[in-house]
């Protein structure tokens, strides 16, 4: 949209706080934690005498507990503050992360992944909140430097897992450990302490907020759609028989279009077509590449380019859907984001086992025919509830909303939110005194 005369031009999303970039940082490496298990998932499972299975475990359990621990991090955040809950996850993220790659077993190694998870969960949920309340631009501002930093993370991740994974398989797990505690160290540096609510959230706020039919439709879309996405990225790498650099470098081709449509492709699309038509039409496509990965899974190269392709439609499922969520949820960010990522999380982290279970039991092609009926169902959800859907994200968007930085996020209450008619203030908060 062009600026007309004495328009004040929208603000590069590049200038942003100090704070933003140090916690965008640390969820590159975050983000890297998912995909960079990758390359070394068929070396784990021969050197440790893994089923597929077992292997898959090292996704389930680790994303199975973030889905449970999302309903907590509100709770903690509301009483500590959003630093101090960015901090405690990024510890337990360090510290089970070096703990895994000592793993003398699959069962050790399964138990670790499940204690990141409880640091990831502390993390993510605590850092978009941040990002969105400190980020200038708005909402799809912020959301965009998420997703990129969500993009970058899951490209370099498989690539750095195949670079140190080509050494051995604990090298990988050690070497996020290294770098999660660079951003810890940033994150304890750049972002300044947050306040606390005066009105600490109960743990039950984020299956409360669940009742809002458009939060809870986004977030069985997110859920159908997550277990397609972790189909392909914990199942798809057992199938294709590479060494861990060139599996890297297939999931740093696919990581890299997750970034580009994510970040460049996806906001102009919505901007042109609306965000319920553009997500139907990602869905679908989506679908397609499944239904060819289910068809010619046993070919190689066949398997590569959908792998890579899918890419595409997960940049642009991951912003549209995230951004759609934060505009349309009549709750606090953070209680919306716990909610969502509560749904999401668990529909990612049983798919990998199915896949692995069905895959080894009936035909390494049915966990991509299921992930192919999980896409139509949620591309029905989408056309049963899309009027719904299109009119709350149209109505957050003439309200001519603006979120205004405050210091270093907004974790766990709401920031300030000024419209034509009206100002909104969040409760009163006070500062947490420096322990």
């Amino acid at each position: 949209m062009n600026s007309s005369p004495g328009t004040t031009p929208a603000p590069s999303i590049l200038r942003q706080p100090r704070a933003v970039w140090a916690v965008a940082f640390a969820c590159v490496i975050s983000f890297m934690g998912i995909g960079f298990v990758d390359p070394i998932l068929p070396a784990i499972g021969e050197q440790m005498n893994a089923s597929h299975a077992e292997v898959e475990l090292l996704f389930t359990s680790y994303l199975l507990v973030t889905a449970f621990a999302m309903l907590g991090t509100g709770w903690v955040s509301s009483r500590i503050g959003g630093k101090r809950t960015l901090i405690l996850g990024l510890v337990i993220i360090v510290v089970f992360a070096a703990l895994a790659s000592l793993s003398p077993s699959i069962g050790a190694l399964v138990g670790f992944r499940a204690g990141w998870g409880l640091g990831n969960a502390l993390f993510i949920a605590t850092s978009l909140a941040v990002i969105v309340g400190s980020a200038t631009g708005g909402v799809p501002g912020a959301i965009a430097i998420y997703e990129a930093a969500m993009g970058i993370g899951i490209a370099v991740g498989p690539l750095l897992g195949g670079l140190l994974g080509s050494a051995g398989w604990q090298w990988p797990f050690l070497g996020v450990s290294v770098l999660m505690l660079v951003g810890l160290v940033g994150t304890m540096i750049f972002v300044p302490n947050t306040p606390t609510s005066a009105h600490p959230l109960p743990l039950s706020a984020p299956l409360k907020a669940l009742r809002h039919r458009g939060l809870l439709m986004l977030s069985l879309v997110a859920l159908l759609y997550n277990w397609a996405f972790f189909t392909v990225l914990a199942y798809a790498p057992l199938l294709l028989g590479f060494d861990a650099i060139s599996l890297g470098m297939v999931f740093f081709g696919w990581g890299l279009l997750v970034a580009l449509f994510a970040v460049v492709v996806a906001p102009r699309l919505q901007r042109r077509f609306g965000l319920v038509p553009v997500l139907i039409g990602a869905f679908t496509l989506l679908t397609l590449d499944m239904i060819a990965m289910a068809i010619w899974t046993d070919v190689a190269w066949v398997l590569v380019v959908t792998v890579i392709v899918s890419g595409v439609c997960s940049g642009l499922n991951n912003t549209l859907v995230t951004e759609a969520v934060m505009q349309v949820a009549p709750v606090e960010r953070p209680v919306a984001s716990a909610a969502y990522s509560f749904v999401r999380f668990f529909g990612g982290g049983l798919a990998p086992f199915v896949a692995g279970l069905v895959g080894a039991a009936v035909s390494i092609h049915l966990p991509f025919w299921l992930a192919t009926v999980a896409l139509l169902a949620a591309i029905a959800l989408l056309v049963v509830s899309g009027k719904r859907i299109s009119e709350a994200v149209a109505a957050a968007q003439e309200a001519h909303e603006h979120v205004l930085p405050v210091a270093a996020g907004d974790s766990p209450a709401e920031p300030v939110v000024l419209r034509d008619d009206q100002v909104e203030t969040v409760p009163v908060m006070h500062e947490s005194p420096v322990r």
